[in-house]
Formats: C-alpha cells, sequence, structure tokens
C-alpha cells in the first residue's frame, strides 16, 4: 500500500467499543444484537369444521336415536326379512323387528364403548411410553412385553380374556380392547417420546433435580399432543374394530340387545331377502370408524415457526 492510498474497505460497518465514526470521530454506537430465535406454535389445520362435522353429527345421532327410534326395539312390525316398505323404511330383521330402530338404537353403546376403550388405550401408552424413554431399563421391559402381547392375534386375544372374564358381558370385552391396543400404541409413543426425552431441557430438567412425573407430565407430554391426539383416533378405529368383532362372536352384547355388530350376525342369514339388515350397520360401523379417525387427524395441531428478536 502506498502512502497516497486509501485503507481498503471491507463493506462491513465496524462495530464494538473500538469503532469511531470516519466524520466526527466519535465512537459510533453499538448495533443492537439481533436473534431470530425459532418457536415453535401450534395453529389449527385448514378446513378443520368440515371435516369434524361427519363424526359429530354422527355421534350426536348414535347418543339420541333411541328416542328416534319409531318402533320398539324388540317388537316384532313386519314379517321376518320383510323388504322395505309401509312402516319399516329398511324392512324387517330375522325375527320382523324394524331394522331402522333397531339400527338408530345401537350405536350409542358401540360409540361409548370404544371411545373408553381409545381413551384408556392412549393414557396407558402416554405413561408407560413416555417413562420408558426417561428411564431406559424400564423401556426395554415394556417392550418386550409389548412384543410378546403383539404376537397374539386380535381374535384369540378377545376369546380368552372375554370368555374368562366372570360373566363376560361389556366390562370383557372392554378389557380385551384394552389389553389388545396397548402394546401398539405403547411402541408408537415410545419412538415419538424418545427424541424429547434426550433433549437439553429435559436433561436440565433431570439434573435439576425434578421427579420423574415432573418430568412425564411437565416436559415431555406436552410436546406429544400431535402424536396423542393422532393415537386417539387411531385406536377408536381400532376399538371399534374390536368391539364389533367381539359383538360378531356374540362374547359381549347378547340378544335381543340393539347393537351394530350383533345385526350383523343374526341377520347374515337373510342378506338375499333383506340386505339392508346386514348393510345398514356394516355402513353405520364403516362411517363412524372413517369420519372419528378424519376428524382426530383434522384436529392434530400443525407446527409453526415464529422469529423472536431478543434486544
Amino acid at each position: 500500500m502506498t502512502a497516497h492510498e486509501p485503507p481498503a474497505t471491507t463493506g462491513r460497518t465496524p462495530s464494538g467499543e473500538g469503532a469511531h465514526d470516519a466524520a466526527s470521530g466519535r465512537p459510533a454506537p453499538e448495533a443492537a444484537p439481533v436473534r431470530l430465535a425459532a418457536s415453535a406454535r401450534w395453529r389449527p389445520r385448514e378446513g378443520v369444521v368440515p371435516r369434524v362435522l361427519p363424526a359429530l353429527l354422527l355421534v350426536a345421532l348414535a347418543a339420541v336415536g333411541p328416542w328416534l327410534a319409531p318402533h320398539a326395539i324388540d317388537a316384532p312390525v313386519t314379517a321376518p326379512y320383510a323388504e322395505p316398505g309401509g312402516g319399516a323404511p329398511l324392512g324387517g330383521d330375522q325375527l320382523g323387528r324394524d331394522v331402522l330402530s333397531r339400527l338408530l338404537a345401537g350405536g350409542r353403546e358401540l360409540i361409548a364403548t370404544s371411545l373408553l376403550v381409545a381413551v384408556l388405550v392412549t393414557a396407558a401408552a402416554a405413561l408407560l411410553g413416555t417413562v420408558g424413554a426417561l428411564r431406559p431399563a424400564v423401556g426395554r421391559v415394556v417392550e418386550r412385553a409389548a412384543d410378546v402381547l403383539m404376537l397374539l392375534p386380535a381374535v384369540l386375544g378377545i376369546l380368552l380374556i372375554a370368555l374368562s372374564w366372570p360373566g363376560g358381558g361389556r366390562y370383557a370385552v372392554i378389557a380385551a380392547a384394552v389389553v389388545m391396543g396397548v402394546p401398539y400404541a405403547v411402541r408408537l409413543v415410545s419412538g415419538a417420546a424418545a427424541p424429547v426425552a434426550a433433549s437439553g431441557y429435559v436433561e436440565a430438567a433431570a439434573v435439576g433435580g425434578e421427579r420423574l412425573w415432573h418430568l412425564v407430565v411437565r416436559e415431555v407430554l406436552p410436546n406429544l399432543r400431535a402424536t396423542l391426539l393422532a393415537l386417539f383416533g387411531l385406536r377408536f378405529v381400532a376399538a371399534v374394530y374390536i368391539v364389533a368383532t367381539a359383538g360378531f362372536l356374540q362374547v359381549g352384547p347378547q340378544p335381543p340387545a340393539a347393537d351394530w355388530a350383533l345385526m350383523i350376525r343374526e341377520n347374515a342369514g337373510g342378506i338375499v331377502l333383506n340386505p339392508w339388515a346386514v348393510l345398514a350397520p356394516s355402513i353405520a360401523i364403516g362411517l363412524l370408524a372413517m369420519s372419528v379417525n378424519l376428524a382426530a387427524s383434522a384436529l392434530v395441531p400443525q407446527p409453526g415457526r415464529k422469529a423472536v428478536t431478543a434486544l
């Protein structure tokens, strides 16, 4: 560099205590440090109402269905397997009972039972999976037990538990559905909770002396909301399948109870004479499973990013 050559500039404004304004010779003001921190924010998905509305309508219809039934569910009103017409819009079943009345009255118990099973399975899986992620020794035991139970076929598990339950009935079906559903749910929650349990803020809380239940309830589970909501929808559909299978096998509700799965079994022999006696409850079970699963997927929170300026 020669004596008359100006010093080279780097194109960056000097900052800090040693920086000075070239014109006035005064120290240049220090720029405020700006940091963009990404913070997770939960936003609802678009189009939630159209995806949730079918499930709400179907559940509401099943809840008030017994009061909307035009006939008594156990009173014959037509000939056996009568075609639709007259006072029976969907015809009669094997004993001449109104199919529409039994359809309206047969969904409430199925939905209530499936809802209870889904809540129990999701809650048990959330606790076991999160504790297993925070305590690897416990996690290995839980996963090995889940692997053993997953080898048991669903129908065989239902029969073993329901038939060995004193008195059988709906409580036996609930117990069988919970036992058969927890192993699958635990594996899913364990996989989702593992990276959360290994994160820095959870480790800092553990080093700070926080108890296990504090880590589970306050640190890990709030970050698994999306996973647990999606799991709840899946377990509800699986519970509908298990409860309906138990009803079809007659290890749950017994005749003359109005139950969608029981209606399918009772009227299978007359499907040629009156198809609606079998198709109507089958369609209702399918619509229930699809609508609830669609509603659960619509309610899963969508993560967003928010820029935060730190001064």
